[in-house]
């Protein structure tokens, strides 16, 4: 006979907050409950190593749970496979522990928190929904920052996050005297700088039963599997990275946070995928640790070694986490869900396959691509400029780029994806996340990369036979949005270049253009 529970307490996979108020106190008849969902595996198609990272973390926050003394029933796929829906597993457990109080934490994605208000009002029992107590704005505070339908801008949103918070002031004016030191954080990484990358700190999580479990379950997967998982899955694991984001990287974090590298040198290999990045999305979106702990211990460290951090690389840091993480959370609930319908541009291209193999010829997608295989990760401007940027200029349906982006990512829940995809990168949302679409030729990538150098296209030529598809793929762009796009003042110096080409020049690109376009999965 099953032990009955007065309460009963959902714990989502993204939801493995240990400083949470639910945990302060412990109750013999309070049942905490974290299961692995066929549902979650299969909305999107996911990278193994995010369901493996997933449910290994979900596993050691239950072990933490129990440690503290509190009641947890941890399910794992073979414990919840009669279910096929969340709501269904929850009546079941109600009834089997005779369960008179129902609670839950507020999801993050819009898909479960519909799906668990609905189930709510369906409910005989009393309910309860909390924050998360993670964000720095609350739910209710977003209302505050943020209006449906209108058009926002992170740097007057930051600007308001510095100064409600106290971080990175003196006083009423910004450290340094400067709100963003943005321009110092654009350097190429040249060949010099390529030995003094650090190794990443990784991790040898064995997730051999979690992938045993998937595979007998049929859960569907791509990616590079790896039976010692490398990412952070339990607070003391996070931390670690934390100080080691510190200690090795945080220096020289800003002035290459936008740099990309593909050298072959196999003593860079094993370095060029992470760089000065700290990679603690995953820890973060998870809620394993709180971007509050993040920003204190990294603002505490350079306070302490102000002789080797400069403001550059500490402000740089900061801004993505309180400003633009928060900031993309905001657009997100307050448009939801007819933010998940928008496409401005009227993109309708399929996505081409090579976006799940890595096989294409164009250097900067296979390595962007093939890293995001081999790892589950590729930093912010992959994800904008190279990846994102070719879905932007192809035209690439916003529906098929917000699955992939989805699915590929270990950090990637749908709140923190879709504005980055369909609105950041894809420019769908018509400009509610961005001023202006981030489109860009190849001569971006060449100018932040060193990818161009070893490709089979040649990053100089427009319109030629072997021309890089980026260029002339941008000209093709920003002519078939002119109507749209030359309005914007930031435009005004690309559409003057535009016009001052003879009309052969023009001719001839945008024809090697369209000849790419219908043929992209060749490219």
């Amino acid at each position: 006979m099953a032990d009955d529970y007065k309460t009963l307490r959902l714990i989502l996979g993204d939801q493995l907050n240990a400083s949470h108020s639910w945990y302060a106190s412990k109750n013999e008849d309070t049942l905490y409950v974290i299961a692995e969902l066929y549902q979650e595996t299969s909305y999107v198609k996911h990278h193994v190593q995010k369901v493996c990272a997933f449910f290994a973390a979900m596993q050691a926050f239950s072990h933490a749970l129990m440690k503290a003394g509190h009641k947890v029933s941890y399910l794992t796929l073979d414990d919840t496979k009669g279910y096929t829906q969340l709501p269904e597993l929850l009546n079941s457990l109600i009834e089997k522990h005779n369960v008179a109080l129902f609670e839950y934490q507020l999801p993050d994605e819009y898909r479960l928190r519909s799906q668990l208000s609905e189930f709510r009002n369906k409910l005989n029992i009393d309910c309860n929904a909390y924050e998360t107590e993670h964000f720095y704005l609350s739910d209710s505070d977003l209302g505050n920052y943020f209006k449906a339908g209108k058009k926002h801008r992170l740097e007057a949103f930051y600007r308001k996050m510095r100064t409600r918070f106290n971080v990175l002031m003196e006083g009423e004016r910004p450290l340094g005297g400067e709100w963003n030191f943005d321009s110092k954080n654009r350097n190429k990484l040249k060949q010099k700088d390529l030995s003094e990358v650090p190794e990443p700190l990784v991790f040898a999580n064995d997730v051999s039963e979690i992938k045993e479990r998937l595979e007998r379950h049929n859960v569907s997967t791509f990616g590079t599997y790896h039976e010692q998982l490398l990412w952070p899955i339990n607070r003391v694991q996070a931390r670690e990275l934390v100080l080691a984001f510190c200690k090795t990287q945080l220096s020289k974090f800003g002035f290459f946070q936008d740099a990309m590298t593909c050298n072959a040198d196999d003593m860079y290999t094993k370095k060029q995928w992470s760089l000065y990045h700290s990679r603690l999305s995953f820890a973060l979106n998870s809620k394993i640790i709180s971007p509050a702990y993040v920003v204190d211990t990294v603002i505490d460290y350079y306070y302490d070694h102000t002789d080797e951090v400069d403001i550059a690389q500490i402000e740089g840091f900061v801004r993505q986490i309180i400003g633009w993480r928060e900031f993309v959370r905001g657009i997100y609930w307050v448009n939801m869900p007819e933010y998940g319908q928008l496409n401005t541009l009227g993109a309708e291209r399929e996505l081409p396959d090579w976006f799940w193999t890595g096989e294409t010829k164009m250097n900067c997608q296979k390595h962007a691509i093939q890293q995001s295989l081999d790892y589950a990760y590729a930093h912010h401007i992959q994800r904008l400029m190279v990846t994102g940027n070719f879905c932007l200029i192809a035209g690439i349906d916003p529906r098929q780029v917000d699955d992939w982006y989805l699915g590929v990512y270990i950090d990637a829940i749908e709140w923190v994806e879709m504005p980055n995809t369909r609105g950041m990168s894809q420019f769908a949302d018509g400009g509610i996340v961005g001023s202006k679409a981030y489109a860009a030729s190849g001569n971006y990538i060449n100018k932040m990369s060193d990818y161009c150098s070893s490709c089979h296209y040649d990053i100089k030529s427009v319109d030629g036979q072997n021309a890089c598809p980026m260029n002339s793929m941008y000209w093709h762009f920003m002519t078939r949005h002119e109507a749209a796009f030359s309005k914007n003042p930031r435009n005004k110096m690309i559409y003057s270049s535009w016009n001052k080409k003879l009309p052969e020049q023009r001719e001839k690109t945008l024809s090697r253009a369209i000849t790419y376009l219908n043929s992209l999965a060749d490219l």
